[in-house]
């Protein structure tokens, strides 16, 4: 028996900003060096936003390399109402 799919979108269930903020932690952990990752993860979050125009300038956070430029996550960071912050994982 066969059934019928609805295409996911991880968008749709970011309602409150708190399931924002702990799917961009959940986004930071798991990319790792992937800059392209962390890009698809901004588009999902300005969607979720409701805000198309980050998202039509989400074609930009790339570079010609494929990489993420850090100063313009920030600034979209910043945009999405989230602030990057750090805390320890380990000794040094």
């Amino acid at each position: 028996m066969a059934g019928q799919f609805s295409e996911w979108d991880s968008a749709d269930y970011l309602k409150t900003p708190q399931d924002r903020a702990d799917y961009l932690n959940a986004c930071l952990e798991e990319a790792g060096e992937n800059s392209a990752f962390m890009a698809n993860a901004l588009v999902v979050l300005a969607r979720a936003c409701g805000m198309p125009e980050v998202v039509q300038d989400a074609g930009l956070l790339l570079s010609e390399e494929g990489e993420l430029e850090f100063w313009t996550f920030l600034k979209v960071i910043r945009a999405l109402g989230f602030k990057l912050q750090v805390s320890t994982f380990k000794a040094v």
